[in-house]
């Protein structure tokens, strides 16, 4: 069997990187001219996730095709816990106002690909070709110190920083330190 190594895959699984709410497979996460993919893994039911909705909703009006200036970075929010089924996440976007795009990962291939262990946490990926290659992954900006401690506005905006150097071609800076929220609910093995 042949794998490719972590940080690099050029196709999903039969069933798809994940599924839409409408319970299609999601085949396809960069589409025509983007040259970022940016995954954001959430939960429903994590409050501090749920506070990086604006902040995600301003990233993707500045580097996604919403800006038609700048149609160079895909946004996608990514539910991997069991608990947030398409009705669940449907209802969340409704509430929160969430525009990008949105996909569920009920296999976890996603967070296994991108690392993920915590919601919030971010993953971006250079598109080349068919293939996607991971530059970043880690907490989306220092916000949180740790559970219960918050600063009034962030100070380092690791996430934005990453995007920003993928997009310019440049090194892409690492996280200054560890996500900060909820754990993300692995399937048994």
């Amino acid at each position: 069997m042949f794998l490719l190594p972590a940080s690099v895959w050029c196709s999903p699984t039969v069933a798809g990187f994940g599924i839409d709410l409408n319970g299609k497979p999601v085949a396809d996460l960069a589409g025509p001219g983007t040259r970022v993919v940016v995954l954001i893994f959430a939960a429903s039911d994590c409050p501090i996730s749920n506070r990086y909705v604006p902040g995600i909703a301003r990233l993707s009006k500045e580097f996604s095709g919403s800006n038609p200036a700048r149609p160079d970075a895909r946004i996608w929010w990514v539910f991997p816990n069991p608990g947030d089924t398409a009705a669940v996440v449907a209802r969340h976007r409704r509430e929160y106002n969430v525009r990008e795009d949105t996909l569920l990962d009920p296999r976890q291939f996603l967070v296994k690909r991108a690392h993920a262990t915590t919601t919030p946490e971010a993953a971006v990926f250079l598109v080349r070709g068919a293939e996607l290659d991971e530059v970043y992954h880690g907490r989306i900006d220092d916000r949180y110190i740790s559970l219960g401690q918050e600063r009034p506005r962030a100070e380092r905006h690791d996430l934005e920083d990453a995007v920003r150097a993928a997009l310019a071609g440049k090194p892409v800076p690492q996280p200054g330190g560890p996500p900060v929220g909820c754990s993300i609910v692995f399937l048994q093995k």
